[in-house]
């Protein structure tokens, strides 16, 4: 395991910190207090071949035993008859320089076998790594998961979302033990986790900013109650599928406990009515984008309270909400001239580039059967950012046969969609 080193090893030859880092970056002769250093070759290809071969196979004990590095010195060709040398004095790799390397490996992978070299790089790797993904790992995420999570305490960003179902309720437990820091979790396919999971996050994992759980359908609502109670800190919580957790009741408790939500997915969550989304717009005014795609039950009343009560909304996603009429539109239109009331012509012309990042900016009204043109086209006047132009696609109406008169302005004046184009790359 030890010959992971050999990766990085050059240290002990190389005067100093920067040479290491100059050798990492050009990989060529380098000069240093007048001592000169011969050509080593960090083979990245070669390495990412090999770790992808031995964690798919799970031998992650051995996984670097084959590690070399090639250099033109005579001691290399003693030692392994030329095909490469192994040196030492590796343990006093400084943290900084570890995680440097790590990075310029640009594998997840690579930090969770370099976790096991020795004590000293678990330390260094457990207190510099806050970001993690396991969503390479096709087999035994569970158990591995479980092994690792008291390594990285420091963790605030981890992915766990699986191919297949793997992840169970001890793998996210042991998460909520260690990783107290945690702000974005992605937990999103997990069909075998239970209620546990959001119990242990709820007494764990306080900070959570981001969490999805998108297709989790075993969640019950009581346990998104409990965790919206001590995560009050969302911003960001994907409830796509979660058809037993995402109900009016547990969208009352959001509206109670996390008032700084800003992005809501309750895609394809067929329980919800009026009445949980009229208290989400009540309860959190910071919403910038709401998903309600397949939430059949819901009508006008939900999208008037999201216009009234969500002023910097820019995302609404009502695809197959054939409940929404023509007052839904007229709603929204309304709210944007409500805003910008008051001000001069002049001024008017002067802040459409901030309407385009403060106004509505997408809208998928696709099978919204019963909607009209007029309706359609008076939200469609009322927010620049929405365009059915094809370069532009942000108000999406497929299915809605009857709204195929419907243009934004680009399509009158072909040179503003140019314009805009050109200002969209212009950085």
């Amino acid at each position: 395991m030890r010959s992971l080193l050999a990766f990085f090893i050059a240290i002990s030859d190389l005067a100093g910190y920067k040479s290491l880092v100059m050798l990492m970056n050009k990989g060529r002769k380098i000069r240093h207090r007048s001592v000169v250093f011969p050509k080593v070759q960090l083979s990245l290809g070669y390495l990412k071949k090999m770790v992808n071969a031995n964690l798919m196979s799970g031998n992650l004990d051995n996984s670097f035993s084959a590690l070399m590095v090639s250099g033109g010195g005579e001691s290399g060709q003693a030692q392994n008859g030329g095909l490469g040398t192994i040196l030492s004095g590796w343990k006093d790799l400084p943290m900084e320089l570890l995680l440097r390397i790590i990075s310029v490996a640009g594998d997840d992978r690579m930090v969770v076998v370099a976790s096991g070299v020795c004590t000293g790089w678990r330390d260094a790797l457990g207190w510099g790594v806050t970001s993690l993904s396991f969503s390479w790992c096709q087999d035994h995420m569970n158990d591995l998961v479980i092994s690792l999570a008291h390594k990285f305490p420091k963790l605030q960003v981890l992915s766990l979302r699986q191919i297949k179902p793997q992840l169970e309720d001890s793998a996210v437990e042991a998460v909520a033990n260690y990783c107290h820091d945690l702000r974005e979790l992605d937990l999103s396919r997990s069909f075998r986790l239970t209620d546990r999971s959001l119990y242990a996050l709820a007494h764990g994992c306080l900070h959570l900013t981001r969490l999805n759980i998108s297709g989790s359908s075993n969640f019950s609502d009581a346990a998104l109650v409990y965790l919206t109670s001590q995560c009050r800190n969302l911003k960001c919580l994907n409830l796509c599928g979660c058809v037993r957790a995402a109900s009016d009741r547990a969208l009352q408790a959001i509206a109670r406990n996390c008032d700084q939500l800003q992005s809501l997915n309750l895609g394809w969550c067929d329980n919800i009515t009026d009445k949980g989304v009229t208290s989400l717009a009540s309860g959190c005014p910071e919403l910038r984008a709401v998903d309600l795609c397949g939430c059949v039950l819901i009508t006008d009343e939900s999208v008037v309270a999201l216009a009234n009560g969500c002023p910097h909304l820019r995302s609404l996603g009502l695809y197959y909400c054939q409940n929404i009429t023509d007052r839904a539109m007229y709603s929204l239109a309304a709210n944007s001239r409500v805003r910008g009331k008051g001000m001069s012509w002049d001024a008017g012309r002067s802040s459409r580039s901030k309407d385009d990042k403060d106004g509505l900016a997408s809208l998928n009204i696709s099978q919204c059967t019963a909607l009209t043109p007029p309706a359609v086209q008076a939200v469609c006047d009322s927010f620049p950012a929405l365009h059915t132009c094809p370069e532009r696609h942000s108000l999406i109406i497929s299915g809605c046969l009857s709204l195929t008169s419907v243009h934004c302005a680009c399509a009158l004046h072909p040179h503003r969609a140019g314009r805009a184009i050109l200002s969209n790359h212009a950085y």
